[in-house]
């Protein structure tokens, strides 16, 4: 087995023609017209913000109940950091994501109201891409994308929360490189290289939330799992918790572990006396 051939060209185009999304609205359909008046071909894979699928799906909370909106969204707190405008909490959130806030967002909605991460975002690339593919007559892949910190690293990137059709793990495990070398540990983590590609075109204020690549047809896969891939399991993630709750979660062992290991003393020595 060799490391297959990459492109030796890729093409980033914003795909216009989407305009304002609000609640109800048939966002495969508008994007599936959009993609045949945009000249969409097989093999493209088309990159689409959360934030319109969560307006789509009216994921909408007041301003207000913002707080309320990132604990409803919490299945575990990774880390809490206090600053002068309150506590930033890093967390777990239902999708599996670590990411601040839970996915919580106030940028590019109404004033006075944030944005929380779509229902399953697998499900919504999967219906776009089936009205896609029915618009256009070809194969094309989808990935919902949304915008993340990352560890050691200032600044956010796009990642890739969600798909359909497009394998986000580029596993070259087993593969030779161009040395001949035995690849043990490569897997390009290809779904968050093309959310990142696609938010270079897509910009953060720029009314357009879509971008198509294309020239990576080769990840096309009607089979491939979706977001879930590239999510890391707890139980294998090297920083579990940040380093104040660890410290805490271990005082607390340490002094349960003490407190027993007290009383089974004590009860050894009251039986002794």
């Amino acid at each position: 087995m060799t490391a297959p051939e990459h492109p030796t060209a890729l093409t980033v185009l914003v795909l216009p023609g989407i305009g304002e999304i609000v609640p109800g609205d048939d966002l495969p359909d508008l994007i599936a017209r959009a993609a045949e008046a945009g000249d969409v071909r097989p093999g493209d894979i088309l990159a689409v913000t959360s934030k319109i699928v969560s307006k789509a799906e009216g994921r909408i909370r007041t301003a207000a109940d913002r707080e309320q909106a990132i604990t409803d969204e919490t299945v575990r707190v990774v880390a809490t950091r206090e600053h002068p405008g309150g506590v930033t909490r890093i967390v777990e959130n239902r999708l599996g994501l670590v990411m601040a806030a839970a996915g919580v967002d106030a940028s590019n909605t109404a004033d006075g109201t944030v944005l929380l991460l779509p229902l399953d975002p697998d499900a919504s690339a999967a219906a776009i891409r089936a009205a896609v593919e029915a618009r256009i007559g070809a194969p094309v892949g989808v990935v919902i994308t949304d915008t993340a910190g990352r560890a050691w690293r200032e600044g956010q990137t796009d990642i890739a929360i969600g798909a359909s059709g497009v394998r986000l793990l580029d596993d070259l495990r087993g593969g030779r490189d161009a040395s001949g070398k035995l690849l043990e540990v490569t897997a390009p983590a290809v779904g968050d290289e093309i959310a990142a590609a696609a938010d270079l075109v897509k910009g953060k204020s720029s009314g357009m939330p879509v971008a198509v690549i294309r020239g990576m047809a080769r990840l096309l896969d009607a089979a491939a799992p979706g977001g879930r891939q590239l999510v890391r399991r707890a139980e294998e993630d090297m920083f579990y918790l940040g380093h104040r709750e660890a410290r805490a979660e271990g005082h607390a062992a340490g002094y349960a572990e003490g407190l027993a290991a007290g009383r089974a003393a004590a009860a050894g020595a009251s039986e002794n006396s």
